[in-house]
């Protein structure tokens, strides 16, 4: 079989439009091939430039930010353990305890408390909201476009309950991801504790995963397990995977924003 072309670049909308995607490199698979097609790697800037899209109440959001801040008060306090501003300036940085700048979060709703933890970090926001928008094609390249405008390393779908169309998809292919309350593939859909419960499973978990276009089906970064204890009911459960989830998210997002990544077809690694 013969190697697929690279292509090797800027990635840029599919408009051609001002903003610059970051350089990637892409292998295009030949047609026919389930997406996302070929091989995707990313090597982000330091620190990496992530977007958060939210619906709710934002508590994966609120982790992210809470990773984010730790890692200032981490430099922060070298600096002032450094003592003379010579010191600090000669003395080498630390290693990254997470290596991610949140930009912009933006919401498919207004008045959630999602953005209320954003603005109240200090993070850009914006909302878009589907009716307000004559099809869902146009709302879908109108999220591509304002999330293009702050030129993100990662886009993160942290409880945002729409799904991302194909114009969207392919300006950031390679570079979405979300999490999912079961361990993929098992349990698509809307009520993964749910059905995990009503198929009697021992243990299930969470999965944060690259979106490829279908339902929780994309490529798996990661996955926690969480075993299904007796007199579980679906809240009990449920809120133990999203502890579990914050957890992963986290931890994810600072491994892909520190070393980059690799997705060949289906597996997912770390460069």
């Amino acid at each position: 079989m013969a190697t697929p072309p690279v292509q090797v670049g800027w990635v840029r909308p599919a408009d051609n439009s001002k903003h610059p995607y970051k350089e990637a490199a892409v292998v295009v698979h030949p047609e026919g091939t389930k997406s996302p097609p070929g091989l995707v790697e990313h090597r982000p800037g330091a620190p990496a430039r992530i977007v958060v899209l939210v619906s709710g109440s934002g508590t994966n959001l609120q982790a992210l930010i809470d990773a984010e801040n730790a890692e200032k008060a981490q430099h922060a306090d070298e600096a002032q353990h450094a003592g003379k501003a010579q010191q600090a300036a000669k003395a080498e940085p630390a290693g990254p305890a997470f290596g991610a700048t949140i930009v912009a979060v933006g919401a498919d709703r207004t008045g959630i408390q999602g953005l209320d933890r954003a603005e109240q970090a200090g993070i850009p926001t914006f909302a878009l909201r589907v009716k307000d928008f004559a099809t869902r094609e146009d709302w879908d390249r109108a999220l591509r476009d304002k999330v293009a405008e702050y030129e993100p390393d990662l886009v993160v779908s942290a409880g945002f309950m729409k799904l991302l169309g194909p114009d969207f998809l392919a300006a950031f292919d390679g570079r979405v991801i979300n999490t999912h309350p079961a361990l993929s593939p098992s349990f698509p859909g809307m009520h993964g504790p749910a059905d995990a419960l009503a198929y009697g499973v021992k243990v299930t978990g969470c999965t944060v995963f690259f979106v490829a276009g279908g339902v929780d089906d994309g490529p798996v970064v990661a996955q926690a397990a969480v075993p299904v204890e007796d007199g579980d009911d679906e809240a009990s459960l449920h809120e133990r995977i999203k502890t579990a989830e914050r957890a992963l998210l986290v931890d994810v997002v600072g491994r892909l924003a520190r070393h980059g990544w690799t997705i060949d077809n289906r597996k997912v690694t770390f460069q």
